[in-house]
């Protein structure tokens, strides 16, 4: 019998670059956001409703729809401040090879101790109470950072592992405090303490009539001024990018892997509990069971769309803080459920992460013949 001739098949495969790509650094974020609106347009539509009319609810109709922008344009920094805040103080660590995954829980005992300093001083309202509220919430956040951070850097735990329970014991001793110690005696028993935002001694007011600006969002704002001089000039933002590509020549280069950690953890710790501080004094007004909305773990996916830059986190959480408003006027227009919404935001993570491999690898297609 006559031989059959040989084939050719195409095989795709990952070829390592010889260094990581500039360009595809700064454009994944971008294509990430596309393959986002592609996929959340095919869920939406899916579920029955238009993705056109979806996807321009999320994007446009906040910033440019008068019906709308009235409300939502201030709204987008309120959003935004406390996603900013937390992912700034998570890069650190996440640039140093430290993963807090538990900004969530630091997040609620900074507002829990900034709140409990607030209502023992009640009704005192001098100037000094808002301040000793804050730095309250910048103590809570750090001391509940130090309990992964010790055990990580003198036990050698996994700081994703004790973070991440931490945040379960965090929502429960909220729930305790909102229905005991910190309860309004005046609420007649129901939880939840006093309106912080209405008492004049704790109150975070907006600073700027109809633009959203309270003191969190400028915390936000000096956060990112600060990490960008820290990690372009000052030599701790070096002994952090070096740990974190490069730990073996970090330790010939004289960092103390320890030290790094503790400092890396305290700084998110503090940030998240700031930001914690400055949204029960303001937007929510006051500690409830159900405070916490999930900042803390929609900050990791800021911090990594901004690719763990500064002025990239200041864009990405604009960018997520449209999607809450956007996605709250969606499933409120358009009968979208939240929790495809959710789905919605969590895809960004996802396709990043996807995309980010472009950053290091080139995708080929080898060509092999294939026997007759």
């Amino acid at each position: 019998m006559p031989g059959r001739a040989a084939g050719m098949c195409g095989m795709i495969a990952l070829e390592k670059r010889p260094q990581p790509s500039r360009l595809w650094a700064l454009a994944t974020p971008l294509l990430a956001v596309l393959l986002t609106m592609i996929a959340g347009g095919l869920l939406f539509a899916l579920l029955g409703k238009d993705p056109f009319a979806a996807i321009r609810t999320i994007f446009w109709d906040p910033l440019f729809d008068p019906q709308f922008s009235g409300y939502s344009r201030p709204q987008l920094l309120v959003k935004a401040g406390p996603l900013i805040l937390i992912a700034i103080g998570l890069s650190f660590g996440f640039r140093a090879g430290v993963w807090n995954i538990g900004a969530e829980g630091q997040y609620i005992v900074g507002a829990l101790s900034g709140a409990a300093v607030g209502l023992a001083l009640y009704p005192y309202d001098g100037w000094i109470v808002f301040p000793a509220m804050v730095l309250a919430g910048l103590a809570g956040g750090i001391a509940w950072a130090m309990i992964p951070a010790i055990l990580r850097a003198y036990f050698k735990t996994n700081e994703i592992l004790v973070s991440l329970l931490l945040v379960y014991v965090a929502e429960n001793l909220l729930a305790s405090m909102a229905v005991g110690p910190l309860r309004n005696p005046e609420g007649g028993g129901f939880p939840g303490s006093r309106n912080l935002a209405q008492w004049s001694g704790s109150a975070n007011p907006e600073l700027i009539a109809g633009t959203g600006m309270h003191w969190g969002v400028v915390a936000a704002f000096i956060a990112v001024i600060a990490a960008y001089v820290l990690l372009a000039r000052h030599m701790f933002g070096f002994h952090v990018r070096l740990a974190g590509q490069a730990p073996r020549a970090a330790g010939f280069a004289g960092v103390d892997p320890a030290r790094l950690i503790i400092l890396c953890l305290g700084i998110s710790g503090g940030l998240a509990g700031l930001a914690g501080l400055f949204e029960v004094t303001g937007p929510a007004g006051q500690i409830g069971i159900d405070f916490n909305v999930g900042y803390g773990f929609t900050a990791i996916i800021v911090a990594f769309l901004g690719r763990l830059n500064p002025i990239g986190i200041l864009l990405a959480g604009l960018l997520m803080a449209l999607t809450y408003i956007g996605g709250e006027l969606a499933s409120f227009m358009l009968d979208i459920p939240m929790a495809a919404i959710q789905a919605f935001q969590g895809m960004l993570l996802f396709f990043l992460l996807a995309v980010d491999l472009l950053v290091n690898f080139r995708i080929r297609i080898k060509r092999r013949e294939i026997a007759p």
